[in-house]
């Protein structure tokens, strides 16, 4: 199958080393502004996988987002913020990077060409016919990424994937696939540029999204939130005080005894 990438087209811009600091912030910045536009256009397929996540998830599954690279790393991101963001177990929403951990700082050679080893990662689990698995891929082309939805279909595990070419084999592949084109990169397929940035924005919306129809959010605040560090602690309390008539200390006391917002004013009694 043949198709077009438009991540490794040439850029649009010429002789950028001859560029002034101003010209090449700007022209980035440029580029930058068309990504939330790509995005937009893809909406009715975000839409479609949220709806198959908040269903996996009612079921007792979890979200997994498999990758390779800057890919890999923006999954691991998106997943490692959800338990303090929202209260939510570790195990809920799971980054997976070909290479394993140690390709978070560095690149380890050779492991997005694995055929074998998504499917090895993702057993580790013991993933299950409740979970969605959603390959992040800007080429659409990452072998790790597409053997690994591969087997997912076979065993009948719901698919989902980020990308940023139309028609990819990674699109193709994966049962509720989201493509955001965003055209060629500033600096020739430099996909961690407008490609990672597109990636970033729906990782954002399909965990929010989601975590918002699992109730772990109420009128617009992280009720949920871990208690981690005295600037979150001061939120917590600062919450508290606009749900019930309480000070600042009081609201405080009992955020630190109940070990969160909802709970704190749940178990509240005048």
């Amino acid at each position: 199958m043949s198709f077009t990438k438009t991540t490794e087209q040439s850029s649009k811009y010429e002789h950028l080393e001859q560029m002034s600091i101003q010209d090449l912030l700007t022209n980035i910045n440029k580029e930058d502004q068309t990504v939330p536009l790509a995005v937009e256009k893809a909406m009715p397929q975000i839409e479609v996988l949220v709806s198959e996540i908040v269903t996996k998830m009612k079921q007792g599954g979890r979200l997994f987002y498999i990758g390779a690279g800057t890919s890999g790393r923006l999954g691991i991101v998106d997943a490692s913020e959800c338990p303090p963001t929202f209260g939510v177990p570790f195990d809920l929403v799971i980054g997976i990077i070909a290479g394993g951990d140690l390709a978070i700082r560095k690149a380890v050679e050779n492991a997005e060409d694995s055929t074998t080893q998504a499917w090895l990662d993702l057993k580790e689990w013991n993933i299950n016919q409740n979970d969605v698995v959603v390959g992040i891929a800007a080429s659409g082309t990452t072998p790790y990424v597409i053997k690994g939805l591969e087997k997912c279909n076979e065993n009948g595990i719901s698919t989902g994937c980020i990308t940023c070419n139309a028609g990819s084999p990674l699109a193709l592949t994966s049962k509720f696939p989201i493509e955001v084109v965003v055209g060629p990169e500033f600096v020739t397929g430099s996909s961690r540029m407008k490609a990672g940035t597109a990636q970033k924005l729906v990782l954002n919306m399909i965990s929010t999204a989601t975590m918002i129809q699992l109730g772990k959010v109420k009128g617009n605040k992280m009720v949920d939130m871990q208690l981690s560090n005295e600037k979150l602690v001061d939120r917590g309390t600062k919450m508290i005080m606009d749900e019930i008539t309480v000070d600042y200390e009081l609201a405080k006391k009992l955020l630190l005894q109940y070990g969160s917002v909802r709970n704190a004013v749940t178990n509240y009694k005048p």
